[in-house]
């Protein structure tokens, strides 16, 4: 039973949490005192921001009533009277359409650029595949990360703006971070995030790696194959809403370096860690405190996370031992011969090469895939690549290759739709 008139206001969702008044921040993580008795706010400033590490700010009842000469009422009241909360409304997604069109122009996108420098040309297509990495106009050479759910809705996407030579965020922008639903401007729309990287969660085997940062995750990917790695985008939004879709997994938390500008202030480490006691009903969660006893002073006043200190290695150190496969893969003759793109390290190589046309390859797939049964269940690839969803594996590859077609950057998405029709045709027959 409460036994004050005024208290912060339950949370029931997104519409019950606001913007700070101090720290503007654009998520809403600012709670609102409400009067008990009538179950209404007392004024927009009068609540306390969640936002324990950046922001101190907290107007309590008491202080705005002295501060505005008002009569301070601390009477217990008769009975709790909430707000009606109004049903919720219908989630809104982003229409494919703008989505597809948005898997193209990685030549000019800056973060492709920088994945290119790190891994190569091989590895950072398969990761920008595997992630659905697009291009924005919003900013030349701008990164969208998508949001898609495990049912592969596209919930929004998150645009950015990174340095190609640094791999670091431009953030002495009006705006450093911009979202796809806001460009479009779509009207009536109702967003609800998911994880960075929660499509992948269709894999049921392997355990998952969270970040706070979408580019992180990305990174972190290539050199840890043994998660899924995910990204909930920044400190404040690991929430039981979005681990929800964790129920029951093994998930290790890597939290960025942080030192707090307020003495006694908690790191971004011991937030979590809080969280992961909080969040425990969910998942089985870990909190790794490997930057915590590694990092210098310096480090942790820039900030550092898991990515700054993983691309000073070869992620091929990291790599996993292939599995021995119980019988030979399937012999592939691949469409086009594709020479060694290991040692590339820069779009501009690849794009001195001749241009070719895979129009007729690709309407010859796509008549073949129409004609089918696709699967439904997962398949593999390879010995050591699985398919877990097939149809969204082949309308990704596609729209990718039609976005990119005869650029060599991007052919091994249309070898995987050859190698992918291969097996079908052999498993038909």
């Amino acid at each position: 039973m409460n036994n004050h008139r005024y208290t912060l206001e339950p949370y029931t969702g997104m519409n019950t949490r606001y913007r700070c008044p101090d720290c503007q921040q654009r998520d809403k993580t600012f709670s609102l005192y409400i009067d008990t008795e009538t179950g209404e706010h007392i004024h927009p400033s009068v609540g306390r921001c969640n936002r324990e590490s950046k922001c101190s700010y907290h107007c309590t009842p008491k202080q705005y009533f002295q501060d505005n000469n008002i009569s301070f009422d601390t009477t217990q009241p008769k009975a709790y009277k909430p707000r009606p909360i109004a049903p919720p409304k219908a989630v809104s997604f982003i229409p494919v359409e703008v989505f597809r069109a948005s898997l193209k122009g990685h030549e000019a996108n800056h973060f492709v650029k920088f994945l290119v420098t790190l891994f190569g040309v091989e590895v950072a297509s398969e990761t920008v595949s595997r992630y659905f990495i697009a291009t924005s106009k919003h900013w030349d050479g701008a990164t969208v990360f998508w949001q898609i759910d495990t049912q592969g809705k596209v919930r929004t996407g998150k645009i950015m703006l990174y340095s190609p030579a640094t791999g670091k965020r431009v953030k002495n922008l009006e705006l450093p971070v911009y979202w796809v639903h806001k460009a479009i401007k779509q009207p009536e729309f109702e967003l609800r995030q998911c994880l960075f990287g929660e499509h992948l969660l269709i894999n049921k085997t392997k355990p998952c790696a969270v970040f706070e940062s979408e580019k992180t995750a990305v990174i972190a990917s290539v050199y840890l194959p043994q998660f899924i790695c995910l990204a909930v985008g920044s400190l404040t939004n690991l929430n039981a809403e979005k681990c929800s879709i964790l129920k029951g997994r093994n998930v290790t938390l890597f939290p960025d370096l942080s030192k707090p500008k307020i003495a006694g202030k908690p790191t971004a480490f011991e937030i979590w860690s809080s969280k992961a006691k909080e969040l425990s009903h969910l998942a089985n969660f870990t909190v790794s405190d490997l930057l915590e006893r590694k990092a210098t002073e310096a480090e942790r006043e820039q900030g550092f996370d898991l990515a700054d200190y993983l691309i000073q290695f070869d992620y091929k150190a990291f790599a996993l031992p292939e599995p021995e496969a119980t019988e030979p893969p399937p012999a592939v003759q691949p469409l086009v011969e594709v020479k060694p793109l290991s040692k590339l390290n820069s779009l501009n190589t690849i794009k001195k090469e001749q241009p070719q046309n895979w129009s007729d390859d690709v309407a010859e797939l796509e008549n073949y895939f129409a004609g089918i049964t696709l699967p439904t269940q997962p398949i593999n690839l390879t010995a050591w690549e699985k398919i877990e969803n097939v149809p969204l594996f082949i309308e990704s590859h596609f729209a990718t290759v039609k976005a990119n077609n005869g650029n060599r950057t991007f052919l091994p998405y249309l070898n995987r739709l050859q190698e992918l029709k291969q097996i079908l045709t052999t498993n038909l027959n």
